[in-house]
């Protein structure tokens, strides 16, 4: 628009050109607004289709207000409001951000895999329209074996055990007949699972609060990390092809 305008104000900002680069929009926060308190707001922004970025720093829990149990807490999980540990399912926020189709989403985890969070967050800031990137964070209120100086460590286990896979969701992918769903981790390891759990304070102080139910709870979540693990494998999978029957006939 610029060159085609030949005023001295067009002219003295074409100068410039090199100078000004394209803003980048993210908005950051926590599990606790992400999946809770502010997921209205979250879901309103996703569904009109806008270029901004959002990054979820999901801890499975409340950390800023004193550790209370969120949406994205998982099964078995002690905190603040499930003390003898949380009856019920983490919510699957990458889910419900994928089934609009236009949502670029990613979850990812640091220690596991650093160019895959690279690759995230330089495909969300280029994908026209909503991002939804979740990180999957140490917190002081997981009371990690070793403290949180092992949150590198422990972050790849989440992953290699399979209670925390990591993919990336691209729409633009779909739009070329490919599938969206690219799953950046191998098979997990579900014979390490129990060991993850166990490393974590919030779980295995489970088997001492509330014995009578700990074995059920901490294989509930097993499970349901299986669940949607398949789930995912499932999606990645489809096909995408735009061709139709009509066309190969």
């Amino acid at each position: 628009m610029l060159e085609k305008t030949s005023s001295n104000e067009a002219k003295a900002i074409l100068e410039l050109k090199n100078y000004i680069t394209k803003q980048s929009n993210w908005i950051i926060g926590g599990d606790g607004w992400a999946y809770d308190i502010g997921f209205g707001g979250l879901d309103h922004v996703i569904a009109n289709n806008e270029d901004v970025n959002i990054l979820v720093l999901d801890t499975e829990v409340y950390s800023n207000t004193g550790g209370q149990s969120s949406k994205s807490s998982q099964t078995g999980s002690i905190a603040k409001f499930t003390a003898a540990g949380k009856p019920g399912k983490k919510k699957d926020l990458a889910s419900i951000a994928m089934t609009y189709g236009h949502v670029y989403v990613a979850t990812v985890s640091l220690g596991a895999n650093m160019n895959q969070v690279i690759k995230a967050f330089a495909e969300a800031e280029a994908h026209d329209g909503p991002s939804v990137i979740i990180a999957y964070s140490t917190c002081i209120a997981h009371g990690i074996k070793g403290g949180l100086g092992q949150s590198g460590k422990q972050t790849k286990l989440a992953v290699e055990s399979g209670y925390w896979p990591i993919f990336r969701f691209n729409p633009a992918l779909a739009d070329e007949g490919k599938n969206p769903l690219q799953i950046d981790c191998k098979e997990p390891k579900w014979e390490k699972y129990h060991d993850f759990l166990m490393s974590e304070g919030r779980y295995a102080q489970l088997t001492k609060i509330n014995p009578d139910q700990a074995s059920r709870l901490l294989e509930a979540n097993k499970e349901e990390s299986k669940r949607r693990w398949n789930m995912y494998k499932r999606y990645a999978a489809m096909d995408y092809s735009l061709e139709t029957e009509e066309d190969t006939e």
